[in-house]
């Protein structure tokens, strides 16, 4: 544990320096800006940034938000998750990669997030814009004959 906080303290200097944050003199002001800025007690900065402690789940959340990382990492780089824990979504551009196929439109309809109950008016709408071959597949698909 002592290793993690060491790492994730370090990362998180870096972070505070690299945003301004004088978070090295006493009298700079940083600690307490970075605290206010992340809403978070400037006790919790500055047991972290001493490597007395890890900081709670609301401190990491306001540190994340105030130094513009995403909370995901900050889990991560603090040991309290792992990668595996906290994939990363599925890109459209990954599974183009993965496929070069493209994708079909009730991929784009998920992918979007259209709700099923609007899921055939979406491919009904959308499959006159595919390809002949391909939308005339979707185009039966849709209309419940494919």
């Amino acid at each position: 544990m002592k290793d993690t906080l060491e790492e994730f303290a370090a990362w998180m200097e870096g972070l505070m320096r690299s945003r301004g944050y004088d978070i090295d003199h006493p009298r700079g002001g940083g600690r307490s800006r970075i605290a206010d800025d992340a809403g978070v007690h400037r006790a919790a900065v500055t047991r972290l940034l001493q490597r007395q402690s890890m900081p709670d789940l609301a401190t990491m959340r306001g540190l994340a938000r105030a130094l513009d990382v995403p909370v995901r990492d900050v889990l991560i780089k603090s040991g309290k998750l792992t990668e595996a824990d906290l994939p990363l979504p599925v890109t459209y551009a990954q599974n183009r990669a993965a496929d070069s196929r493209g994708i079909t439109l009730e991929e784009a309809a998920e992918l979007l997030g259209i709700p099923d109950e609007r899921r055939a008016l979406f491919l009904q709408v959308a499959a006159p814009f595919l390809p002949s071959g391909e939308g005339n597949a979707q185009r039966r698909k849709a209309a419940g004959h494919g």
